[in-house]
């Protein structure tokens, strides 16, 4: 159960960054400590998530359509760099993931996870 003042911050993060705030904001409220658009040379990872012994670096995908490999390549690479698990998180059903993207995110230990805001 998240506490009152968590149920806050993840609100004030949705207000602020829109899909990456709300799923900041639900790492958040898991307890976990969060940093978003951490600097890489790769380009900023939207999330850096931290709790206990993890570390996990979340890329929000929002904009329906093809999921692109280069996307996912960018992902692992700016994993590595801060020595994090790579999540690729799907914040809209209208994205497709192809074959040879699936078979990448399994090969390299990429999660991927659709996130469902609850809103009908």
């Amino acid at each position: 159960m998240a506490t009152a003042k968590q149920v806050y911050l993840a609100k004030k993060l949705e207000e602020k960054y829109g899909a990456i705030g709300k799923v900041a904001g639900r790492y958040l409220e898991a307890g976990l400590s969060i940093e978003i658009n951490h600097p890489t040379r790769y380009g900023p990872i939207h999330i850096v998530a931290r709790g206990g012994k993890n570390i996990y670096a979340i890329e929000v995908v929002d904009k329906p359509g093809k999921l692109s490999l280069d996307v996912v390549r960018n992902l692992v690479e700016k994993a590595k760099i801060v020595k994090a698990k790579p999540i690729l998180v799907l914040c809209s059903n209208a994205i497709s993931v192809g074959d040879e993207v699936y078979k990448f995110c399994i090969e390299n230990g990429v999660k991927i996870k659709l996130f469902r805001s609850g809103e009908k």
